[in-house]
């Protein structure tokens, strides 16, 4: 009995876990008050927040030819001067340490006709993980404000490790999936 129970709760637990690692959660927001309609450009944030070190990296290449392929997809026209829209990002890294309890079933056994029971419990189950965000500003240029923002939050698994690129491309397109406009509409 107590062997059933365990594999029946490690098999539910390995799917919740699964079901957690499918990919990142994606969030969005944008301003109401600002009219999309008028945005026709757009170009990129100077600094990006990916640039700490004063000159552009890997990642930033990365993501500016995502998002350049994403925005370009929704009618929008790059411009290296006077764009409607900036387009800024930000990545970071976190060591995580998730830690659950799960209720194990009672042990029972057979003595000399009677039952006896011993105390089930809890097992302790601690994961320690890397959790990815990026985060992909739009800032209305003229005002100076943020019109619209996307989030993507996930495990950093080592295949995501081993191929960046590919990466941080398809978090883009989960990102953009959410946005809802189209240049000029």
């Amino acid at each position: 009995m107590k062997s059933f129970s365990r594999i029946v709760l490690t098999a539910g637990l390995s799917l919740l876990l699964v079901a957690c690692a499918t990919g990142p959660k994606i969030t969005s927001d944008y301003d109401r008050s600002a009219n999309f309609a008028a945005y026709r450009s757009f170009g990129f944030y100077e600094p990006l927040g990916t640039d700490q070190a004063g000159y552009e990296s890997l990642i930033t290449q990365t993501l500016k030819a995502a998002v350049r392929g994403e925005m370009e997809a929704r009618g929008y026209t790059y411009a290296e001067t006077g764009a409607d829209l900036l387009v800024n990002f930000n990545g970071r890294l976190a060591q995580r340490t998730d830690i659950s309890q799960v209720p194990v079933a009672p042990m029972y056994y057979g003595y000399r006709r009677g039952f006896y029971s011993g105390w089930g419990g809890y097992e302790t189950h601690v994961d320690q993980y890397v959790e990815g965000t990026l985060n992909v500003d739009l800032i209305d240029a003229q005002h100076k404000q943020l019109v619209w923002e996307g989030v993507a939050v996930g495990r950093v698994t080592r295949k995501s490790q081993e191929d960046r690129q590919a990466a941080i491309r398809a978090a883009v397109a989960e990102i953009f999936a959410k946005y809802p406009f189209k240049a000029g509409g």
